[in-house]
């Protein structure tokens, strides 16, 4: 599918907002990571946070359907500023008032404006700086803000738009239809039959969470994942804690041990996949009932790590199935029904609550309209810097975590990084920097944004017409991993020619 970028609005009835030194867009984890170390690096230069919802938390406060919680430990997906004191994996209230303290603590209540919905971003030369005009969907005011440094930290979900395939005879279904991203308040599931689609970590997190208010829930899937289940505390956290050692310490060592387990699952994932794919297959099968089908319902068509992997915290998704309370079926739709849905097979699941955990869309840096001295950016047509900043943007950097590893263990290095580049322009007295490339890098191989070898799920693969490039080449590649990227972020040479300044 072709694409083009997104159409600036008109410019007539905007009134002029404020100018600041650094302009973040977006509140959730990664847009609070960088005013934080924007405040610690550069404490005299003004800062500014533009969030389109109504709160912090990006993720962790869209997303309000039963149980949702984090897949990763949040001895690695929190700060390493901000020691972690909860259980390893944390439910989303949690992670919210991890947020809640760290944008208390360094003051950060007065920079960021909720509501304020950025629809386009327009660089001049001439003037070194950022136009950014925003809508406020509150009231429909148009504002426009200016900045030397555009921070882009909205984060990839498209919370307005989730997917939903297009399924035949959906409309004939007389029951309630909805997705985890739109998960109603005032919804009972009390004695209900409930059908949820999907086979990922929303599905996994959400059928145990109402398995015992509902008469029954089935999940229904195309395919299966990968499922791990570790404890929800850790008990050498526990330990620590006990001994009253304080809390920097205790997170650091759990933190260390993590980023250690993880090491070895990804380095496993790439040199031995079979013996991974069978350490996660026997870890599942006592954990099931006897006589459970694992080659139907458990045996992934991808190798470990090729998509994520499930968490369900002390098996409690297992334990929905144990308990009869769940069940799954491995099978296409063939059509939905008055009443549920029937399978390829023929069996027909009645229901009335079918959930659609099918997954969700990408957005591309917010689905802003982003110009460069008066042309349209097609962000198709260019390459990453680094997973950090964009070929031909200036002054405009983004975070980009990891899919394996903890999302924020990446997003803290491109602030470090980002922040060693706004001092070395400091010191070296100029006011731009964009990516360019170099006259080696002209005929280079330009690549999917993801390869789907490396990652095949679904989100990634269905976006990879609206999404920028990676070379063949460094410094034009992404996509790596914690264990090198560690030893290479913190030691990038500024000046090797593939960032000019000016």
């Amino acid at each position: 599918m072709a694409t083009t970028a997104p159409e600036a609005p008109s410019s007539q009835g905007v009134q002029d907002a404020d100018h600041v030194d650094i302009l973040i867009i977006g509140a959730g984890i990664s847009g609070i990571a960088a005013a934080h170390h924007a405040r610690e690096r550069f404490g005299d230069r003004s800062l500014l946070i533009l969030e389109a919802q109504d709160h912090h938390g990006g993720t962790w406060w869209t997303h309000r359907y039963p149980g949702v919680r984090s897949d990763s430990d949040l001895f690695t997906y929190g700060y390493r500023f901000k020691p972690w004191r909860g259980p390893a994996i944390a439910t989303g209230s949690e992670i919210l008032s991890y947020l809640d303290e760290v944008i208390a603590e360094d003051g950060l209540t007065a920079c960021i404006r909720y509501l304020h919905r950025v629809t386009s971003a327009s660089w001049s030369t001439a003037d070194r700086r950022w136009t950014v005009e925003v809508t406020r969907t509150d009231t429909g005011q148009r504002l426009r803000f200016t900045t030397g440094f555009l921070w882009m930290c909205p984060g990839y979900y498209n919370h307005d738009k989730p997917y939903q395939p297009r399924w035949k005879g959906v409309d004939r279904y007389q029951g309630i239809l909805i997705h985890p991203q739109r998960w109603p308040e005032d919804l009972d599931v009390t004695g209900k039959r409930v059908i949820v689609i999907g086979s990922g970590a929303t599905a996994a997190t959400l059928i145990p969470a109402i398995a015992q208010e509902t008469e029954h829930v089935t999940m229904l899937q195309r395919s299966p994942s990968y499922f791990f289940a570790p404890p929800r505390q850790n008990e050498l956290a526990v330990t620590l804690r006990s001994l009253d050692i304080p809390e920097e310490w205790t997170h650091e060592i759990l933190r260390r041990s993590y980023i250690a387990q993880s090491d070895q699952l990804v380095k496993t994932a790439f040199e031995n996949p079979d013996a991974l794919h069978a350490f996660f297959i026997e870890s599942m099968r006592p954990q099931l009932p006897a006589g459970f089908d694992i080659a139907k319902h458990f045996t992934p068509r991808y190798r470990p790590w090729q998509q994520r992997i499930g968490v369900v915290p002390e098996g409690d998704f297992f334990a929905a199935l144990r308990s009869g309370l769940a069940s799954i079926i491995t099978d296409t739709i063939e059509t939905f029904t008055e009443t549920g849905i029937e399978v390829s097979s023929g069996e027909k699941i009645d229901a009335d609550i079918i959930v659609t955990a099918t997954g969700f869309n990408m957005s591309l840096f917010g689905d802003i309209a982003f110009i460069v001295d008066g042309e349209p950016v097609d962000f198709t047509e260019r390459v990453t810097w680094r997973g950090v900043m964009i070929s031909g943007v200036p002054n405009m950097a983004y975070a980009f975590g990891y899919l394996r590893y903890s999302w924020t263990l990446r997003v803290e290095m491109v602030c470090d990084l980002v922040a060693d580049l706004l001092r070395h322009m400091a010191d070296s007295r100029t006011t731009m920097v964009t990516p360019s490339l170099r006259p080696a890098d002209a005929e280079m191989e330009r690549r999917p944004f993801c390869d789907p070898e490396n990652f095949s799920s679904g989100y990634i693969m269905r976006s990879q017409d609206i999404l920028f490039k990676q070379g063949a080449q460094e410094p034009w590649t992404h996509m790596l991993e914690y264990h090198e990227e560690r030893e290479i972020l913190p030691n990038i040479d500024l000046d090797d020619g593939s960032l000019v300044y000016g």
